[in-house]
């Protein structure tokens, strides 16, 4: 008995080995281009497209990162996109909510049926619609403007779809409740809805920020000043400047990248509970 529970333990420890090991190998690969990213930011001015193809550093030097900063005015560009992307996640939160909360609790007659056009919309590419936005901005006048930017992407039918799902998972006695104390529906979605599906706020924000933070061809058609260019479009924007320094646009990229891999980090947990608390409801 002693000896089978032995190698039962063993056959556990050898299967449980090679499956870390080949989950390793996996994470590696998908972290490939990020990893050789960074790699190309630590070389010192070297053509990684040379042959045979620099993979890795010989030596580690942030030249290439000082260079870039004192090239480009990463202040003015790092302003330029926090603005964006406040403007961006503030309104798909509060709009995507506001939609999915009639949607979820009332009871009104073609409530399935907008529900199921709002889906069917979600087969739509958006690139097809460019030219609509861009017209509608440009006959509201908000050319030149980060509203301009923001409105076209200031509500997503992912997101509605998202809160609607977390919506239904929360229990009818809790706006019963709210009903029961004479406050109004607003304010039952504001006091006692919204805490309630706090991880469902923070996917949206976390995916909204980085829809917004790594957007670079609509501010582009937009704006008609680099100077307010966001981060991603001003990267694009100058490269062209120093096409052949592959290491100053490595390492513009990876400033860039930065703020996204911090918030994630650090906002992983209620991505995990938004996202399954929307699969259960």
């Amino acid at each position: 008995m002693i000896a089978n529970r032995g190698m039962k333990q063993v056959k556990t420890g050898v299967r449980l080995t090679i499956v870390y090991i080949l989950l390793v190998a996996l994470a590696l690969f998908m972290m490939g281009p990020f990893l050789w990213l960074l790699s190309v930011s630590l070389m010192p001015g070297k053509n990684v497209f040379a042959n045979p193809p620099a993979i890795l550093p010989t030596f580690i030097d942030f030249d290439n990162y000082v260079k870039v900063w004192q090239f480009m005015n990463f202040p003015k560009y790092i302003y330029n996109t926090v603005v964006i992307t406040v403007l961006g996640v503030v309104t798909n939160v509060v709009l995507s909510s506001l939609t999915a909360y009639p949607l979820a609790t009332f009871r009104f007659k073609g409530r399935d049926l907008v529900f199921t056009l709002l889906v069917a919309t979600m087969i739509i590419p958006s690139s097809t619609a460019m030219i609509v936005h861009y017209l509608t901005i440009q006959s509201l006048h908000l050319t030149g403007s980060f509203l301009g930017v923001v409105l076209p992407s200031a509500v997503s039918v992912f997101n509605i779809f998202l809160m609607r799902q977390t919506f239904l998972g929360i229990p009818s006695d809790v706006r019963d409740s709210g009903k029961m104390d004479g406050a109004s529906e607003f304010r039952i979605w504001w006091q006692l809805i919204l805490p309630l599906v706090k991880p469902a706020i923070a996917v949206i924000s976390l995916l909204e920020m980085m829809a917004f933070w790594n957007n670079f061809l609509w501010p582009i058609v937009v704006l008609d000043d680099p100077q307010k260019y966001p981060l991603a479009a001003a990267l694009t924007y100058l490269n062209g400047q120093f096409s052949y320094n592959f290491g100053w646009i490595a390492a513009g990229t990876m400033i860039s990248v930065l703020p996204i891999i911090i918030v994630f980090l650090f906002t992983q947990r209620y991505y995990m509970e938004g996202m399954a608390g929307a699969i259960k409801g």
